[in-house]
């Protein structure tokens, strides 16, 4: 009696039970798949986050720990501009600069043992063991015994990680090829500190210099500061040209740098994928809410407040969210260890090579996603319950369904709204590089598209509502879409987002996929290809004898280093070749300069390059090359294979500044009807015997092969977010048109009783199905589009610094159409059988 008397006494309790005892609870029994879908969705956009965070985070960290291992403990570093070096001579004025309490000389080039590859240090023990101690060698035996090893011209001390990769051990005679030389080497000991991750070999500086051909060149002074301010403005002061200061900070931000982009897009990409799994929850909820209209109003007529309403309905929200965060925190980390195992860090697109990192777990990436997770899910949940509860209890035990006058018109200022915002935000300048306006442009856009489908779903339906169909099914489902925008609006919700995601990186992957392999058959024009790696190059008397080659009728040498302009930037790449006029037909041109005179030194420069530094046709510009030289821009032209930017110079300009007459690439033109295979083979044998083993030889083919793989591999991750997008947009169809379906079972026993036969139910449902569909695709496909424009004219050119047309992949416009119609049609037909299934008299037995 106690029990029921304070039960009674506090209706707002009861009503509180009978809210998430009845409507969470029985829902829960009865619509299981509807939770399962919902959280599922959430899942999926929690794990791609999650997961590319930490494939991002674990690379990172593993490529700091191996450029970390690569210079040492330095706090401030002199650095040559490019792999030609810096004058050794400048040591000493280094050295006895203000503020440095000492400096180490180093020699660095990358070096190749068999197949490993490793980043070769030649260093001076003494100052190094000051400076830089990570990099001083131990020998087996300790640093103790008064071995003499690390003194040894012919001792050379590796890496754990060069150690594994080579597949050597201590003791063990080598041959290391470094620069076009190769040295047979001892390895002597291991070093004690160098990164895991960091494939490095250590030798004495002079040995370095002498058996490698650096003699009097340097790459690097480490040093360590007594007073930082004036070591810096000191060493502004003197050093030459071709020599730059680095820090820690930029090393850091320098090797960050060239995949920031690619991984903020990633980022943003999985982020929209999470506001999808969002707007799928808002559909499903929507539908259950409109399902459970009259129980609502049952309880607010039994003294249930309004936020009790909310509150019921945000609590399915939030377990649907903590279901589906922490489901997709779990798969997140078994996807980010599957990619780095599989991809690597770089998730194949290779900006970290060399490297293999380890999974990685950030707690508070963990807590932030599992945050993101649930808020998406909370309010996909929240804005249908407000909606419930407005609804005056009254109207609601009588109403079901849309109550939207069919001859009142549907408003379409809030979509437009949203698109122009969308599309004022896309055209802002990027922030530190990074798109992050067009990312919020697209967001809005994508809301304004959804906010838009009532609109778009009525002005579709009313040609066909003012028709007269012999087909009564047919006049049923055009009637009912038609006079209810707002039920297929909530429908389409999920659809029409998942499918303009889609559609929008299919676009872009597309056109971007498109122009490469357009560049590519342009600039390969010769019929053989020769490269020499690990720091080789011909000279002269090699170049001589490869143009002698039989069946070779012109052979075309060029030059390629990096060369640092900022030091916390990457490299760009500087190219020597024959282009004095201009004369190179493959070299496309997208801009040139006026009539230049005829003194100007000339230097070409790539889209990325002019992007990047703002350098224009007819301007002149400075250049480290040979200390700092001026030249003059007199074209840019268009480079889909160098990121961070690249300059072409002349190889005469070029060899005259700098004295350097390597070359390190060919191309060869051939005789009509020679033997490709045959004359690469011939070029090989009359190189010098230490160069065959470091030659790669191609052809066009080949080589437009493996960089349209390349191609493919940095945007597998982007394929698996479309395969993603639309099974979400399926899963959506599934669900909303299940869900609508079996909501509208009181309609479809008042159908029967006029004498609708259940084969004339499941047709108009299997029309009602098609349609939503077709709107479903036609809004996604348009709305996609649209988003796929700010994707390749804002979001790419300010990320990678790439220009491209807009290529319509229509087979896929055209397959994503058919599969959300049958997939609609067929999940609306399967629901409309439970719903036809009973009785027409039990059907409607509530409105008697």
């Amino acid at each position: 009696m106690g029990w029921r008397s304070g039960v009674a006494a506090d209706p707002g309790l009861l009503s509180a039970r009978l809210a998430l005892g009845w409507l969470i609870g029985g829902e829960w029994r009865f619509h299981p798949a509807r939770f399962l879908t919902t959280a599922v969705a959430i899942a999926v956009g929690v794990a791609l986050g999650f997961a590319v965070h930490l494939v991002n985070g674990s690379a990172l960290a593993s490529f700091d720990g191996a450029v970390r291992g690569v210079n040492g403990a330095a706090e401030l570093s002199v650095r040559a501009t490019s792999p030609l070096g810096i004058d050794e001579r400048i040591y000493p004025r280094v050295a006895r600069a203000a503020g440095v309490a000492d400096a180490s000389p180093v020699v660095r080039m990358d070096a190749r043992i068999g197949t490993a590859r490793l980043t070769l240090l030649g260093i001076d023990v003494i100052r190094a063991g000051v400076v830089t101690p990570s990099l001083v060698g131990l020998p087996p035996r300790g640093p103790d015994t008064g071995n003499d090893a690390v003194f040894d011209e012919a001792s050379l001390f590796l890496s754990r990680a060069a150690l594994s990769t080579v597949g050597a051990t201590v003791g063990d005679r080598l041959t290391v090829t470094a620069n076009g030389r190769a040295v047979q080497l001892r390895i002597a000991g291991t070093l004690p500190a160098a990164d895991a991750d960091a494939a490095i070999g250590v030798m004495d500086i002079a040995a370095a210099q002498w058996r490698f051909g650096r003699l009097g060149r340097i790459d690097r002074i480490d040093l360590t500061l007594s007073d930082r301010q004036a070591a810096e403005a000191d060493l502004a002061r003197l050093l030459p040209a071709d020599a730059i200061l680095s820090t820690a900070e930029a090393r850091g931000a320098q090797g960050s740098a060239l995949s920031r982009a690619y991984r903020v897009n990633l980022d943003m990409l999985a982020l929209v994928a999470l506001l999808t799994g969002g707007f799928l929850v808002y559909s499903t909820q929507s539908l259950s809410v409109a399902r459970r209209q009259r129980a609502f109003a049952l309880l607010r007529t039994l003294g249930m407040p309004r936020g009790g309403v909310i509150a019921a309905v945000v609590v399915e929200g939030m377990v649907i969210g903590i279901v589906g965060a922490l489901a997709g925190l779990a798969v997140g980390y078994g996807l980010a260890w599957g990619a780095l195992h599989w991809f690597g860090g770089d998730l194949g697109a290779g900006y970290f090579g060399g490297t293999a990192p380890r999974v990685i777990f950030q707690p508070a990436a963990a807590a932030g996603f599992f945050g993101l997770g649930l808020l998406a899910a909370v309010l996909g949940s929240a804005i249908p319950a407000r909606a419930a509860a407005r609804a005056a209890p009254a109207a609601a035990l009588k109403n079901s369904g849309d109550v939207l006058d069919p001859r009142r018109p549907v408003a379409w200022w809030p979509g437009a709204v949203l698109l122009i915002a969308g599309g004022a935000a896309a055209l802002l300048p990027a922030v530190s590089g990074l798109p992050l306006f067009g990312f919020t442009g697209m967001a809005l856009m994508l809301a304004g598209g959804v906010a838009g489908v009532p609109w778009f779903a009525r002005t579709l339906m009313a040609p066909l509502a003012r028709r007269s169909w012999s087909s009564v099914p047919v006049q049923l489902a055009i009637r009912h879409l038609h006079g209810a925008p707002g039920e297929a609006a909530t429908a389409l919700c999920g659809i029409v987002a998942s499918t303009a995601l889609m559609i929008a990186m299919a676009t872009m992957v597309t056109s971007f996929r498109g122009a490469v392999d357009t560049w590519l058959g342009q600039v390969l024009g010769a019929d053989l290809y020769l490269r020499a790696n690990a720091g080789a190059s011909f000279d002269p008397a090699t170049r001589a004898r490869l143009s002698a080659t039989p069946g070779v009728a012109h052979l075309a040498f060029s030059r390629q280093l990096p060369l640092t302009i900022a030091a916390d930037r990457p490299p760009i790449s500087l190219i020597a070749r024959p282009e004095r006029g201009g004369r190179d037909p493959l070299l496309l041109l997208i801009d040139r300069a006026p009539p230049l005179p005829a003194s100007a030194l000339l230097v070409w420069v790539s889209e990325p390059t002019q992007r990047l530094y703002g350098w224009d046709p007819g301007e002149t510009i400075t250049l480290p090359i040979a200390g700092r030289t001026r030249f003059t821009v007199a074209g840019i032209w268009r480079d889909y294979g160098r990121q961070a930017g690249a300059v072409l110079v002349d190889e005469a300009d070029y060899q005259r500044l700098t004295g350097d007459d390597g070359r390190d690439e060919v191309s060869a033109m051939l005789r009509p009807g020679s033997d490709a295979v045959a004359i690469g083979e011939a070029m090989v044998a009359r190189l010098p015997a230490s160069l065959r083993g470091q030659v790669e030889v191609t052809q066009p083919a080949t080589l437009r092969r493996l960089a349209l793989t390349l191609f493919d591999r940095s945007f597998a991750v982007t394929y698996l977010l479309e395969a993603v997008a639309i099974l979400v947009g399926l899963a959506g169809v599934a669900a909303t048109m299940s869900a609508q379906t079996i909501a509208r079972e009181r309609e479809f026993g008042m159908l029967r009783h006029l004498g609708l036969t259940r084969r004339q139910l499941s047709a108009m449902l299997a029309t009602e199905g098609a349609m939503v569909g077709l709107t479903g695709a036609l809004a996604g496909i348009g709305l996609g589009l649209l988003l796929a424009q700010v994707l390749i004219h804002v979001i790419n050119p300010q990320s990678f610094n790439w220009t491209m047309t807009t290529l319509v992949p229509i087979g896929t416009l055209l397959g994503v159409a058919a599969a959300l119609n049958g997939a609609a049609a067929v999940t609306a037909v399967l629901a409309g059988r439970r719903a036809t299934a009973r009785d027409a008299v039990q059907s409607v037995r509530e409105d008697w």
